[in-house]
């Protein structure tokens, strides 16, 4: 008797074919909704722990009237915090977050910018000594720059690693009006070779678009350039002789906000052309007009899915 299955080439069912295809389907389906859920995972754990660093200074404010690492002599004393030194950065208590950028002890080596030692550094031993954090940082100094640059394991020892992963850490910054920022991207160096005249950072755009824009929507009102989770970061290569923080851009742009706070910078009304290696653009991202200073930046949703790794964050102190 004639088999009435149908058969294609190679013996196989178009049965077990439809199977096989099924099958295959499901696979790559779990695989993309597995890949949704670890992005998804990562940008709660990050919010979360965001938030619970600002629960911790406001603690910390609350118990000892002073900002961690900007808490001044006497207070450190008394609470039984480690020693501070006798110049601005040193642990003043002007309520600025502030670094040390090398150099003899004077009344200018502090700046908003500098990372590893000064109030920046201490920033993370004192909330570690009061128990407020998870991790334990004891290396950092109020008043010695460190003696070698920082890379590798020995970020570890001075800032926490953020929860998105992909080689990103936060540290905290000031900028020229006062205004206390979390940092968030790629770092790979902090020591004087950054920029061979103070202790800077050296640092990438490392959060995909997707990311950074889930993260600021949750956090804020979704635009990479207003609010007060802004697409900045620090990167001393990229502003030596002005220090700021650095818009994420293509390649990193710096955004014209010397004693300015990120929202005033100029590079708000720049025209962007979207690409996959921008974190924002106002072209596309704006219903397909064409990019034109005035314009609101978006971030690139539309270029690769938003999968592009060109993104970095700052969020305001709350």
């Amino acid at each position: 008797m004639e088999d009435t299955k149908m058969k294609c080439t190679g013996g196989f069912t178009l049965i077990e074919l439809s199977i096989v295809l099924i099958v295959i389907g499901f696979i790559v389906g779990g695989v993309l909704v597995g890949q949704d859920l670890i992005h998804s995972a990562g940008v709660r754990a990050t919010i979360t722990q965001i938030e619970k660093y600002n629960r911790a200074v406001n603690t910390f404010r609350g118990k000892y009237g002073q900002l961690p690492g900007d808490i001044d002599g006497n207070s450190a004393a008394a609470f039984g915090f480690a020693p501070r030194g006798a110049y601005p950065g040193e642990g003043d208590g002007n309520g600025v977050i502030e670094g040390l950028a090398g150099g003899p002890p004077t009344t200018i080596q502090n700046t908003g910018w500098a990372e590893g030692s000064g109030e920046t550094g201490m920033f993370w031993v004192d909330l570690s000594i009061a128990g407020l954090i998870d991790g334990g940082f004891n290396t950092a100094s109020i008043n010695t720059v460190p003696s070698t640059d920082l890379t590798g394991t020995l970020l570890d020892l001075y800032l926490p690693e953020a929860k998105i992963g992909g080689g990103n850490y936060i540290y905290v910054y000031s900028v020229g009006t006062g205004i206390n920022y979390y940092g968030l991207s790629a770092i790979t160096l902090i020591g004087a070779s950054v920029n061979g005249v103070g202790w800077g950072v050296a640092g990438v755009p490392a959060m995909a678009v997707r990311d950074a824009y889930s993260i600021d929507t949750k956090m804020d009102d979704g635009l990479p350039q207003s609010g007060k989770v802004t697409a900045t970061y620090l990167n001393a290569n990229l502003v030596s002789g002005s220090w700021r923080p650095a818009w994420a851009a293509s390649g990193g742009v710096e955004g014209a906000h010397k004693n300015t706070s990120p929202v005033s910078a100029s590079a708000t009304t720049i025209a962007t052309t979207g690409s996959t290696t921008t974190c924002y653009d106002n072209s596309t991202s704006m219903d397909g007009q064409t990019a034109a200073n005035g314009n609101v930046q978006h971030y690139s949703l539309e270029m690769n899915n938003g999968s592009g790794v060109n993104c970095a964050l700052s969020f305001q102190f709350q």
